[in-house]
């Protein structure tokens, strides 16, 4: 068996073979670099954001403007998942019954503290959160488990992620449930707007309201208490895909009052891909069935842990998850949402100013740390390939001529001038300023 040294000697011969960076290797493998002392947040902010930069194995010379896709795991994230192959692998459980890996009945060491942390972490209860691999698991498990009967509604708008939308389409079209869509305006103008359209578009069939927490389409913060408040009053069930939102801004799911909430933490949390998480409140599990099964889906009293029975799935990946969480604790989740709104509106505020029509929202309260436009005068999926291969940077167009950006909290000022300088220079060269 490999010692530590031997682990680490090997690792930079495989990234050697490969062609990677020895260095980003080697510090991945040793540990990441220490965290900026709190106290320099306060006595020089952007001091505080350009040290946490060095966290990220992106290289200095790329701008990387889509959490919005995927984030990137950072190094104590890194280094959190390769301590848990190297530990894991060993195979010295005291527990001769405890492998490394999760999907199984019989909450254990491997699972149980984590869902603990991550239950307190997006204010919930550890009973009613289940670890899945993304938002699209979780959403399936909702809209394959719910009871219904043909001619019955599901709710949503018309910015859904696939991830989200398709679980419906299929059980539309396999038992035909019905799929109804409102609309939202691009921008809203408030959050009454949305919730106007959301009350006239109930019907006595609507069973379920599913929509995002923050919208993947443009970036737009829905006024998520309000729409759960709203189906609670109508005897209706909510559920919110909430992608986006943990590690963008606080997230306390029973202060939401909504009955079922996803997530895919890859994306703002920075944790490894294939981390996500199921919500049901406790007093509506009984109402879902398990879509992927194996033995314990039916244990008494198992609640939201019956959904974990997947079978056989990979512990280092929650190492990863585990540390992800602790990072955004050690920042500090309201300075990492200050920062976020901060960026956004910069860039989203330059944007305007140079002609584009803002999708996301003239109120700055419904969104955080994506900012989405449209500019007719181009082709932005051509411009999203221009601005990497020219610039090194990497956003998010849209067909035909939407431009999302995210604003990480790693992201400075000057990052976002740099990014402008280039879109200026992509208007001249197409005769579109």
């Amino acid at each position: 068996m490999l010692d530590r040294r031997g682990f680490l000697s090997s690792l930079a011969a495989a990234g050697a073979i490969a062609g990677l960076p020895l260095s980003a290797l080697a510090q991945a493998a040793k540990g990441a670099a220490k965290l900026p002392p709190s106290d320099l947040y306060d006595k020089n902010e952007d001091a505080y954001w350009a040290e946490l930069r060095k966290q990220f194995l992106i290289p200095a010379d790329v701008l990387y403007l889509n959490n919005g896709t995927v984030g990137s795991s950072p190094m104590p994230v890194v280094q959190g998942v390769i301590d848990g192959f190297f530990e894991l692998e060993k195979m010295i459980s005291d527990d001769p019954e405890v492998y490394p890996i999760w999907g199984y009945p019989h909450e254990n060491t491997i699972h149980a503290a984590f869902r603990s942390d991550l239950a307190t972490f997006v204010g919930a209860t550890k009973d009613e959160i289940a670890i899945v691999r993304n938002a699209t698991e979780a959403n399936s498990y909702i809209a394959n488990g719910l009871e219904m009967k043909a001619g019955d509604e599901v709710l949503m708008s018309n910015q859904e992620h696939p991830g989200a939308e398709e679980a419906w389409n299929v059980r539309a079209k396999r038992y035909g449930v019905v799929v109804k869509k409102f609309e939202l305006p691009k921008p809203p103008k408030d959050k009454n707007e949305i919730l106007n359209r959301i009350n006239d578009a109930i019907t006595p069939r609507t069973r379920i309201i599913f929509v995002s927490h923050i919208t993947t389409v443009t970036g737009v913060v829905l006024p998520a208490k309000e729409i759960c408040a709203l189906a609670r009053q109508k005897g209706i069930l909510s559920a919110l895909d909430g992608a986006h939102v943990p590690g963008m801004m606080r997230l306390n799911i029973r202060d939401l009052g909504c009955d079922m909430y996803t997530s895919s933490p890859h994306k703002w949390l920075f944790a490894p891909k294939g981390s996500g998480f199921l919500y049901i409140r406790e007093e509506v599990q009984p109402q879902i069935w398990n879509t992927i099964v194996t033995e314990g889906w039916d244990y008494p009293g198992a609640k939201a842990e019956r959904f974990m029975a997947i079978g056989s799935s990979n512990v280092a990946m929650l190492w990863g998850f585990k540390a992800a969480i602790k990072l955004a604790n050690d920042i500090g989740i309201d300075r990492i949402e200050k920062r976020h709104r901060k960026m956004a509106d910069y860039i989203h505020g330059e944007m305007m100013k140079r002609g584009a029509e803002s999708w996301t929202s003239p109120d700055p309260n419904m969104r955080c740390a994506i900012a989405t436009v449209n500019v007719p005068a181009i082709q932005t999926m051509e411009m999203e390939n221009w601005m990497w291969k020219t610039h090194k940077i990497r956003m998010r167009g849209g067909v035909p001529s939407k431009v999302r950006l995210s604003t990480p909290y790693y992201v400075s000022k000057a990052d976002l001038d740099r990014f402008l300088a280039a879109y200026d220079q992509y208007l001249k060269l197409k005769g579109a300023a």
